[in-house]
Formats: structure tokens, C-alpha cells, sequence
């Protein structure tokens, strides 16, 4: 009689994530996990020790974005606390990061446990499943729901605690394999398909349409389907615009890409809005960024149609004009059917006049730039954002990071693409503008992208945030550049303090004059002090050339930013007398 094989239920738990298809986990080794840790080491999962536990969670949301695959972060029950933060930045970007989080004895429950915290109710927010393994012979079905319900509908994070004692204690190997599901491959996960009669009545309102406008959100990405929807803004000449704070869909240099349905940030899209008739946005939420679907940004005069993968989506869009509930894929494909069945009319005057908008904006923006007179001798950020991209190639990868420098960046990098400036991808904040992301997303961008380079362009205070997560590129010996924003403080608050105070003091947002580059240097790395603005561009160039990891810090001036202004003036008219 054959003896059945007993392992830890971290091993087991490292197996129901291999037959997932999973192969990158990211955590900061704690005793908790170390079951689980030998049992992904001997499943082959690549591990990657971090320093701290909020930069195991945002490289694990930096890697899943860009493969569009889960990716695992692993903490202890004290880690935990600390990868909250990372939990909520792919909540915001609906990133399906699995969290999993070593937990205190479930033999104790309630009791005070070692390192006892409800890890599983403070995630519950925070995510779209939060549970705790309860039975160590039921391990493949907690992992199998978990990972489901990160890819399905909406994606998004999920958490699963696993017991100490669990963790610890042995389980059959073949635990549930004589139940369903008996397969455990990572199957695409189910889409919505539209239903005819509700996909009819949106295209018809588009075929009558004399100035459509489509607006590209999470879903589009989380869908795959981003060329499609540039083939239907090229093909049917209707201009696509980006969701603020979401990774590009379209390259900056495309004939139908304009820029973000930001106001401030890309002053043509109010235009653009202004006159639509109708707006179709696709894979996104009527949030805060859209004000939530109001005028002045969508006027009365144009139709609001949403259109969402699922309908937790739908349900937060119920006050667009008409949703319809569809794959952005599935959607996309019915618009780029209508080129050739001979039912689309509408000519490229709209798209055109579009395009000639965002070239007279550019003009513009550079213009104004070049007479800025803010004091100081430092470059400009947005001078500092263009020379930066013109040091880079059409394969490298930008990563922005930090509040003032993030939103300058974000007006670069458009105007940039409209020179002809191609980037391999771009990574940054997500809704919750959450500082430090940065070197753990340029980590991510060059474990995936091996042979491109990573560039960062990050804040002083973003760096501060989360700069110490630069010895993870040390370690891993994938060379990542670092440029530093440096204008000496948190910009983007004090430059409201100036105008909320009516004076030039600050209150708890200037640094002290920090070297950088010397850190970097300290650490075996490449450094560089940038004090003339004319320098940059080549200095980026000498660091990439180094082959290092490295840094290039910057001089800046503390240029408030178009959207800062327009906060800093909304909140001081908000402002109770």
C-alpha cells in the first residue's frame, strides 16, 4: 500500500500558486513564512527579499501591471501592517496582486496570539477578497478562489492569511485534487459579452455622432485591449483621451492619442469636451477624476455612455446617460467592425482639429515654460521631464514618482510623444498619488524588461518616501537610473501653504540639502550632482552608460504645476470664513 505524502501547508501553499502559474513572489523573509518560503524554492517560484515589506507590495504591483499576470506579495503578520499602503495603491489601480500574510496561531484566535492582528478585516477594504485559510487540507481551494476573483470582472488585489500553525503543520500533497475544480491551470477568466440589443443602441449613437470622443480606462488595459482601441480612434477618426493617474493605453506618438481627459493637465481636452456630442468611456469609473460625470468637464449637451467589463463597474457609473455592460474588447471589436461594413460616415475634420489643438498646445506650453519667471537657478521640472525622455530610447521604460514632479512629467511626457519621442511603457502613481513608488516600479519595468533601460524621474520627497527600496536593484543586479526632482522640499503642499498663509513661510515641508547621488555611491553605485540645467540630458545619457545602478541629482526649481494652481485657488474659495 502506497504511503500518502504529508507536507507543511506552506508548501502546499507554494504549490497551489505554482500550478497557478505563478513565478515571481516578493516579501520580506520573516519566520512566519518560511514554510513557504522552502516550498516556493522548491517549486522554482523566483523570490525576491525586499527591505521592507510596503516595497515587496508595490514591486508586486509594479511586475503585475506590466505582465498583466498575478504576482504575489508575501509578508508576516507585522509585515502586514507595513504593506497596507502597497495594498491600497493596487486597490486604486485595480492591480490583482495576491497578498499573502503569515498569521498568528488559529488555535489562539482571540486570544492574544504572537503578533495577533485582524489582518483579514483590515484588508477586507482594501481588496476585492480577504479570508483566512482555516483548514490547511483546504489550501488549493482558498488559492484557487483567491486567484479567480483577482482576474474576474473587475480585477483587483486579494488577501489571504494563512495561520501560523497551519503554515507549520503537515497535509496531504494531493489535498483536494479528487474534488473540483481537478484542474488548476491558470485559465483566462470569464468575460462579459454584450447583450445585442444594449450594444446596438450605443453604436447607433456613435454612427450619428459628429464629434465622438472615446476615454480609455483600467478596464481597457486589464482586457488587453488596447490596440483595438487605438485601431478604432485611427480608423473611425475619433480622438482618444487617457483616465488621469492610469497607465498609458496608447503611445504618445499615435495618430488618434491626444492626451489625459485632464483639464489641467492637458488644457484642449476642456475643448474637446466641451463640444462632444458623445463621450464614450471605456473601462473606467465616474470617480473624482471624472467629476464623477458633471459639467464643467462632461457638458449637458454631449451623451455620457460607460461602457465596464462587470458590474461592480456599471453600478459605480449609474450616473453616466446610458452603461452597457460589455468586455472593452468585445466592445472595441463592434467599432472597428463598422469601418468596414460601410456604416461609418463620419469624416477626420473632428480628429484632425484635434490634433491641431494639441500641436498648438505644445507651442504653447513650451512657450510659457521659457518665460517662467519663478526665482531660483535650477531647471525647470518640466525642462528637466523633456531632457530626461530625450536621453532615453523607444524600448526604455519611465517611471514617474512624486506630486509636483509627477504632474509636470505627465504634461512632458505628452509633448514629448507629440515631437516623436516613442517609450517602451510608463509607470506611476495611481489614484491615491501615493509617494515612493517609484525605484520599486523601475525594479519591476527592468526584472521584466532585462534588456531596456529604467528610468525614473522621482521627487525629492517621493525618494524620501521610498528611496531605500534602491538596495533591492543592488541586490538583484538589475540597474535601474534614478533622476531626483530636487527642489528641496514637498513642493507640491508648500506652494499651497504660499497661497492659503498669504506668505512665503512653510510649515513642515522643506529638506535639507541631501546628496543623493552620494548615496547611491555609497552603496557601488553611479552619482552625479546636476546643478546647470543645460546638463541634464547628457548626464542621464552618462549614467545609463555606466551600466550601474545610479542617480542623477538634479537641481530643480520649484515650479507650481497647472493642476497645483488650480487645487491650491479651488480649496481657498472652499474655504470657510
Amino acid at each position: 500500500m502506497n504511503e500518502i505524502e504529508h507536507i507543511r501547508g506552506g508548501a502546499l501553499l507554494a504549490r497551489a500558486l505554482h500550478e497557478k502559474g505563478i513565478t515571481q513572489v516578493f516579501t520580506l523573509s520573516g519566520g512566519f513564512c518560511n514554510p513557504a518560503l522552502e516550498g516556493l524554492a522548491q517549486c522554482g517560484i523566483s523570490v525576491i527579499n525586499c527591505p521592507h515589506e510596503q516595497i515587496a507590495g508595490h514591486l508586486a504591483d509594479g511586475y503585475t501591471r506590466i505582465t498583466r499576470k498575478p504576482t504575489v506579495c508575501l509578508v508576516g503578520p507585522e509585515g502586514f501592517a507595513n504593506a497596507v499602503p502597497a495594498m491600497m495603491e493596487a486597490w486604486g489601480e485595480r492591480t490583482p496582486v495576491i497578498f499573502v500574510t503569515g498569521s498568528s496561531t488559529l488555535k489562539r484566535q482571540g486570544s492574544g496570539g504572537f503578533k495577533e492582528i485582524d489582518d483579514v478585516a483590515i484588508a477586507a477594504p482594501l481588496t476585492k477578497y480577504s479570508a483566512s485559510i482555516t483548514d490547511g487540507s483546504r489550501i488549493r481551494e482558498f488559492v484557487d478562489r483567491a486567484y479567480k476573483t483577482a482576474l474576474s470582472g473587475y480585477p483587483g488585489p486579494v488577501h489571504l492569511s494563512v495561520p501560523v500553525d497551519i503554515m507549520f503543520s503537515s497535509f496531504p500533497a494531493d489535498a483536494q485534487l479528487d474534488e473540483r475544480p481537478y484542474a488548476h491551470d491558470p485559465n483566462p477568466p470569464p468575460r462579459a459579452w454584450p447583450c445585442p440589443e444594449d450594444l446596438d443602441a450605443v453604436v447607433n449613437l456613435l454612427r450619428e455622432s459628429e464629434h465622438p470622443v472615446l476615454i480609455g480606462g483600467h478596464g481597457v488595459w486589464w482586457s488587453g485591449a488596447e490596440t483595438k482601441l487605438e485601431q478604432a480612434g485611427i480608423s473611425l477618426g475619433i480622438p482618444v483621451f487617457n483616465i488621469p493617474y492610469h497607465q498609458k493605453l496608447l503611445c504618445e506618438t499615435s495618430k488618434a492619442y491626444m492626451g489625459l481627459a485632464d483639464v489641467h493637465q492637458y488644457g484642449p481636452a476642456k475643448t474637446a469636451l466641451a463640444e462632444a456630442d458623445v463621450v464614450v468611456m471605456i473601462g473606467g469609473r465616474l470617480d473624482n477624476q471624472m467629476n464623477f460625470g458633471n459639467p464643467p468637464l462632461f457638458p449637458r449637451s454631449c451623451k455620457l455612455i460607460c461602457v465596464n467589463g462587470s458590474a461592480e463597474e456599471t453600478e459605480l457609473n449609474r450616473a453616466a446617460d446610458k452603461v452597457l455592460l460589455s468586455d472593452p474588447g468585445a466592445f472595441l471589436d463592434a467599432l472597428n467592425d463598422l469601418k468596414a461594413s460601410g456604416c461609418w460616415q463620419c469624416n477626420d475634420d473632428w480628429i484632425e482639429a484635434q490634433r491641431a489643438r494639441r500641436g498648438e498646445w505644445v507651442v504653447q506650453t513650451l512657450a510659457g515654460m521659457d518665460s517662467d519667471t519663478t526665482s531660483g537657478q535650477g531647471a525647470h521640472p518640466l525642462q528637466l521631464a523633456l531632457d530626461v525622455q530625450s536621453a532615453m530610447d523607444a524600448d526604455d521604460w519611465l517611471v514617474i514618482d512624486g506630486g509636483n514632479t509627477h504632474f509636470w512629467s505627465e504634461i512632458a511626457v505628452n509633448i514629448a510623444g507629440w515631437q516623436g519621442q516613442k517609450l517602451g511603457g510608463i509607470l506611476h502613481p495611481g489614484a491615491f498619488s501615493m509617494l515612493g513608488v517609484g525605484v520599486p516600479f523601475a525594479v519591476a519595468a527592468k526584472l521584466t524588461h532585462p534588456n531596456a533601460h529604467a528610468v525614473v524621474i522621482s521627487g525629492d520627497g517621493a525618494f524620501l518616501s521610498g528611496g531605500l527600496s534602491i538596495e533591492a536593484a543592488f541586490q538583484e543586479n538589475v540597474p535601474i537610473t534614478v533622476v531626483i526632482d530636487n527642489n528641496g522640499g514637498l513642493t507640491t503642499i508648500s506652494q499651497q501653504q504660499e497661497r492659503l498663509f498669504g506668505h512665503d513661510r512653510h510649515v513642515a515641508t522643506d529638506f535639507r540639502d541631501i546628496p543623493f547621488h552620494s548615496l547611491f555611491e555609497g552603496l557601488g553605485g553611479y552619482g552625479e550632482l546636476v546643478e546647470d540645467p543645460g546638463e541634464v540630458a547628457a548626464a542621464v545619457k552618462r549614467a545609463i552608460a555606466s551600466g550601474r545602478t545610479a542617480c542623477v541629482n538634479v537641481r530643480t526649481r520649484g515650479v507650481i504645476s497647472p493642476i497645483v494652481a488650480a487645487v491650491a485657488s479651488k480649496r481657498d474659495k472652499a474655504s470657510i470664513e
